[in-house]
This record gives C-alpha cells, structure tokens and sequence, in this order.
C-alpha cells in the first residue's frame, strides 16, 4: 500500500485546509483508511478514520470541523479542516490497516505515508 499526502502549509486561526492523499488501488490491506497526526515530543494521535463501508469517526477536537472523504474512482482519501486553531498545529499522516475494526488508534496503522505538516500560528 502506497501513500502519499500533500495539501498542507500555514493557514491563520479561523482559516482552512484541504489535505488529499493519493493512495495505490484498492486491496484489503487499506480496508481501514485515515488521518493520524502528531506534534514533536508527543505521541500520535488518531484525527479521522473512515472505514471500506464508508463509516467514520472522528476525534473529539475533530467533531465538527474536520471532514474524512474517500473516492475510490481517485483512490484518494481527503480531510477537510475547517476553523483551524493553533492546536491543530502537527504532521499529518495518511494510513491504513485492513483489519476490520476502523478505530482511532494509531497503533493499528500498518501503512503510513511520509506525512504533510500543517501550521495554524498564533
């Protein structure tokens, strides 16, 4: 499974961002796809996930704001941020696993893109 992010760069507080990941075709090795992000010095935290059936879930401080799509037609998985804040302030990577369990938990990720930094400044 290949993945690569892009999308990122500084936006103001308030502001929005569109992170895109171009993903290889499908196999069951990326059943579950999603957004981990992670500030230096702290550890990985799931953003969003979005499972083959289309379910989703989403981090308390994503609820609301930020947005997990996947089109299978691109193979690319996107996460639309809106309202940014200076928290949201890391790396963020696109990953998968094909379990069948779509959580939050980065541990679960086996495939990891090369991630994309995005930065709100204060």
């Amino acid at each position: 499974v290949q993945l690569r992010e892009s999308g990122g760069g500084s936006v103001q507080a308030g502001g929005s961002l569109r992170l895109s990941c171009a993903m290889s075709p499908y196999t069951w090795r990326r059943r579950c796809m999603g957004w981990i992000r992670q500030v230096p010095g702290k550890a990985r935290e799931g953003v969003a996930v979005i499972g083959a059936d289309g379910s989703t879930d989403y981090a308390d401080f994503a609820k609301g704001r930020f947005t997990i799509s996947n089109d299978n037609t691109q193979n690319t998985l996107s996460l639309q941020m809106n309202s940014l804040k200076t928290g949201d302030t890391a790396m963020y990577y696109c990953a998968a696993h094909g379990g069948y369990a779509c959580g939050l938990d980065s541990s679960d990720f086996d495939y990891w893109g090369q991630g994309t930094q995005v930065t709100v400044p204060s």
